[in-house]
């Protein structure tokens, strides 16, 4: 292999471990913490754009990569359908050699620019995911602390209903009182002053 397939391979091998550890179940304040320094790092941030440089040379690399597997496909289509001359057996080892390190690096290449996606909208899902948890938690927190306080309000407001009862019953108590002794006076015969009916 040669060393920028090497290469290749071991940015697919980053990019599997990166993959790995972004989905792997953490709590969410040190997963909250490493997708904060992530997203705000200056070398992360430097990191990510040479990246993408070099995933335009990946690409090119798959390109080619296609181009030399259809090349290779076409000399083997063309030679079976020689007529009259064979192929000898170590050229066609040599062909079918050739088709299969350009398959391999086509492989290689397309594997390493479709993780490269994946790993990018895994990043922004992620951290979409962590900022609406964050709002969510804030606004259970605004809603708690407004709770409480309309909670405290409804208390004091029937706090003052409990008062103005117990001196509406006290009040009620009194004439209740009143008309029952009222009563008994003029049950018993007795008879009402006209002053106080």
């Amino acid at each position: 292999m040669t060393l920028y397939y090497s290469l290749v391979f071991v940015l697919l091998m980053v990019e599997m471990a990166a993959y790995f550890l972004m989905v792997l179940p953490v709590p969410y304040s040190p997963r909250m913490r490493f997708f904060t320094w992530i997203s705000t790092s200056s070398v992360v941030g430097r990191i990510q754009y040479c990246l993408k440089i070099t995933f335009v040379f990946i690409l090119i690399l798959f390109i080619d990569s296609v181009n030399r597997v259809y090349r290779v496909q076409s000399e083997l289509s063309e030679n079976k359908h020689m007529g009259g001359q064979s192929v000898m057996g170590h050229e066609r080892m040599e062909v079918q050699a050739r088709k299969f390190y350009s398959q391999r690096n086509m492989y290689l290449c397309g594997f390493t620019l479709f993780l490269s996606f994946i790993l990018d909208r895994t990043y922004s899902l992620t951290l979409e995911n962590l900022q609406l948890h964050t709002t969510v938690k804030q606004l259970r927190a605004d809603n708690a602390e407004g709770g409480v306080e309309e909670l405290k309000e409804q208390l004091a407001a029937a706090k003052r209903d409990v008062e103005v009862m117990k001196k509406q019953a006290e009040g009620l108590t009194r004439e209740f009182d009143s008309l029952a002794d009222r009563y008994a006076e003029v049950s018993s015969g007795e008879t009402i002053p006209k002053k106080e009916l």
